[in-house]
């Protein structure tokens, strides 16, 4: 062989050699696929590396409902009792259908999806609502309900039937901000509306009892959406966590112990309009002067002792609202929050009798109504156990801390005991179209759910049959 053979020889060999390599490397690649799917679907082997919702699944459906109110800038604005939540509420029904669940409303409008299960012993009710603030994010509330909804998809995909019947909910109106100060859907169930509340009308004249039969409730039945004690086994809520606690320190899983009580009230400054140019400082009637000084004197009076109590001011309306003119009235809302009951009403009477002294001070009255209040609830220590264990076995670490956002969970806890799994926002922000929560975040609350889930189904309510499973792969497993 010459010289340029043997150069040939090596130079085809090499060229082999690339070509078996190269194959090696799709074959590999094509095996690594396959596996990835079978993981998927069948979930990884080992402790804490099985998963069986579907993150992909969850996320396609968040990013479907953040098409109903979506906003050129990001976000969503799909307020309580307005078309874009009609059309939201639409979607989310479909889902539940589309799971096999039995949809119903009731005449507070929460919708409600059940599902069967193998005993006579009261459902585990789970969920969370799908309105927004104006131009809020994509996360709030909607990880919680359509987390829910890919539970039930799972447990479906494993043919596994629970010993408890099984609801998700979907609360109407979380937010407020319409005719209520919030949580109106959990308030009806829980028996704390105001007994007027269907007749309320928004600024624009539109009664709640109009909206409520567009949504298919009924504002003259309203006290029929009360849930009574006994008729849940137990509640559990995801949600975003809507502070920075688990995204700073990177803990993937919280367990929420309590949820804060809210007391929210609406105030007003009565002066006196007049004339800009005309009308001497010490002779004028400032309302908004004196609704200024108010506000300072919630943050003063919030401040005053220790704790995580937290006091907010976050609108003023100014009447009339000319340049040229001294506002005559100021409409401004105050709300205090604290896991402490006392605390709030403690803080609520100092704040109110500093209103008087600026009043008196400013020559304006300063009134309040009464306060829409929504009292602290602490989750069930066993319904918090089960949750760590369950993050625990998933392999995800857990940290314990309060929720200082109101949640439906707060007006559950009034006919059973409560549960709540948060998950990060990054930043810790929230209420906004910069709220973001990942879907790897999402699945992972999602998959602590389904766990948490089926071990409140085998340990409440004992005596009755374990789950069953129905499987036709059964015999092989």
């Amino acid at each position: 062989m010459s010289v340029g053979d043997s150069a040939r020889g090596g130079n085809s060999f090499k060229m082999r050699k690339k070509s078996w390599m190269v194959l090696a490397v799709v074959w590999a690649g094509l095996l690594g696929g396959v596996r990835i799917a079978s993981q998927e679907s069948a979930g990884a082997s080992g402790p804490g590396a099985d998963r069986h919702v579907s993150q992909q699944r969850l996320w396609d459906t968040l990013q479907r409902l953040a098409e109903f109110g979506k906003n050129p800038e990001g976000g969503v604005s799909r307020v309580g009792f307005t078309d874009a939540d009609l059309a939201g509420r639409e979607y989310v029904m479909g889902l539940m259908r589309e799971a096999g669940l039995e949809v119903h409303v009731d005449t507070a409008g929460n919708i409600f999806g059940k599902r069967a299960g193998s005993a006579s012993v009261p459902p585990l009710l789970f969920g969370s609502h799908t309105d927004s603030v104006p131009h809020g994010g994509n996360y709030d509330g909607d990880v919680g309900t359509l987390g829910a909804l890919e539970v039930v998809r799972a447990l479906n995909e494993a043919h596994i039937t629970t010993r408890h019947p099984l609801e998700v909910v979907d609360w109407t109106n979380e937010e407020g901000g319409r005719y209520y100060s919030g949580l109106f859907g959990s308030s009806a169930a829980a028996g704390i509306l105001p007994k007027d509340i269907a007749e309320r009308r928004d600024e624009k004249g539109e009664k709640l009892s109009d909206w409520l039969s567009k949504m298919g409730g009924d504002g003259a039945k309203i006290a029929d959406a009360q849930i009574a004690p006994g008729t849940f086994s137990g509640y559990l809520e995801l949600h975003i966590e809507q502070g920075a606690n688990l995204d700073e320190q990177k803990i993937p899983i919280g367990v929420v112990l309590g949820i804060v009580g809210i007391s929210a009230r609406t105030c007003t400054a009565t002066g006196f309009a007049n004339h800009a140019g005309t009308t001497p400082m010490d002779r004028r009637r400032d309302a908004l002067a004196a609704a200024s000084r108010a506000v300072l004197a919630v943050r003063e009076e919030v401040r005053s002792e220790p704790g995580r109590q937290v006091g907010t001011v976050g609108w003023m309306k100014v009447e009339p609202g000319a340049m040229n003119v001294i506002p005559g009235r100021v409409t401004f809302p105050v709300e205090l929050r604290d896991l402490d009951e006392k605390k709030v009403e403690r803080i609520s009477a100092r704040v109110l009798q500093r209103f008087q002294q600026i009043g008196r001070q400013e020559n304006v009255e300063i009134t309040c109504t009464e306060p829409d209040f929504h009292a602290p609830a602490l989750t069930n220590p066993a319904f918090q156990s089960a949750i760590r264990v369950s993050a625990k076995e998933a392999g995800l670490a857990t940290i314990d801390l309060p929720s200082g956002a109101g949640h439906d969970a707060q007006n559950a806890a009034k006919f059973t005991s409560i549960g709540m799994i948060f998950v990060p926002s990054r930043g810790g922000i929230s209420h906004s179209p910069m709220e973001y929560t990942s879907a790897q975040d999402a699945a992972n609350g999602a998959e602590v759910l389904y766990r948490t889930l089926l071990k409140l189904d085998a340990q409440l309510d004992p005596g009755r049959a374990a789950p069953e499973k129905k499987n036709s792969r059964e015999s092989f497993d």
